[in-house]
């Protein structure tokens, strides 16, 4: 018994180079030079197939692609599980703004993490598996602070990677970054309060070794001391915890007396928000307070709480810019790119 085959392409399969080819009236090799070397075709001849492409959602074969030019089209990106007695959720934003961007750039994200030992995280066996399957085509690292391995490590290795934050312990690194400019954060979170009329304003920061954390609290310092108001007594550091914004609120409001807090991190403003409600103090009311990095914490918690937030949509865009330049032939390096936050205003200043 004969079946009878459906005349032209079934609706389900995905259309083919060939498909292009005869669509486009020209050779099979042609299309392949229009995906993989568009230089070498005439304007008219690229414009052609590049219409025939679009016309039947024809998408390249990655796997052979890959196989010819040995590149994988995957970015890797180191991944952490959120920190218990936190409110932190900055990487979340950020793997998201990431993956779109990188998707629009003709890449994707692969995201990895390191092997636990005790309550150290070793990242560097993961990266070492991956550079040397050739998995990934480059790196995103994104814990820059003084001491962390990584950059060197993937210098030495001349493995492409463009860090979100800066090199702070090495001043002559000249690999690609994109940070956030985060004196500027708190500087206008600062300012804010004053010209809320507040005088005695606190800060609650990191510990002295986090390079980030004296960033941040120099915004708070410059803000104070441009209009003479004194900061004697009235800085903490603590560990990025609740608890910790909490114990140290306690102590300033003790000593103290402020009538504002700005905060290195929503997870420290969050301590001083539990701090003022076992006082039957309100925030916004009776203490202002802000933090930095407007999680979602800080979008739902009542009154709402005033957060810098990080441009992270923009710090992707730039990463993915900076990955093209590494990736491209020739490699091109690009410079340093510091990004300006902004200030969201609620309820609790």
């Amino acid at each position: 018994m004969s079946v009878s085959r459906p005349s032209g392409r079934s609706s389900v399969t995905p259309p083919t180079l060939a498909d292009v080819a005869e669509r486009a009236g020209v050779s099979r090799q042609t299309v392949s030079n229009a995906v993989n070397n568009p230089d070498l075709l005439r304007e008219d001849t690229l414009s052609r197939v590049q219409q025939a492409i679009a016309e039947l959602g024809y998408l390249p074969n990655r796997a052979a692609r890959n196989l010819r030019t040995r590149a994988s089209h995957l970015i890797g990106l180191p991944i952490k599980a959120a920190e218990e007695g936190t409110a932190n959720a900055l990487m979340d934003r950020f793997v998201h703004s990431l993956v779109d961007s990188s998707r629009e750039a003709g890449y994707h994200v692969l995201l990895f993490s390191g092997t636990r030992t005790g309550k150290a995280v070793d990242e560097l066996p993961a990266y070492d598996d991956l550079l040397r399957s050739t998995a990934v085509d480059a790196f995103v690292v994104t814990d820059t602070y003084l001491g962390n391995p990584q950059a060197e490590w993937l210098d030495q290795r001349r493995a492409p990677f463009v860090a979100f934050g800066r090199p702070w312990n090495d001043p002559d690194a000249r690999h690609p970054w994109v940070d956030v400019d985060g004196a500027a954060g708190t500087e206008m979170a600062t300012t804010h309060l004053i010209e809320r009329g507040h005088t005695r304003i606190a800060w609650i920061g990191w510990r002295k070794d986090s390079l980030l954390g004296e960033e941040r609290r120099a915004g708070w310092s410059r803000a104070m001391r441009s209009r003479d108001i004194p900061t004697s007594g009235l800085a903490s550091r603590v560990e990025d915890t609740v608890s910790s914004g909490r114990e140290a609120s306690a102590v300033l409001l003790d000593e103290a007396h402020p009538s504002a807090f700005v905060c290195a991190s929503d997870t420290l403003a969050m301590g001083v928000l539990h701090t003022l409600a076992e006082r039957g103090l309100s925030a916004g009311h009776d203490i202002a307070v802000t933090g930095f990095d407007d999680s979602q914490v800080a979008q739902t918690v009542p009154p709402g709480l005033t957060s810098v937030r990080q441009p992270l949509e923009d710090v992707a865009v730039e990463v993915v810019k900076a990955l093209e330049g590494l990736l491209g032939a020739p490699p091109t390096v690009h410079p340093g790119v510091l990004l300006t936050p902004r200030l969201v205003v609620r309820g609790s200043s």
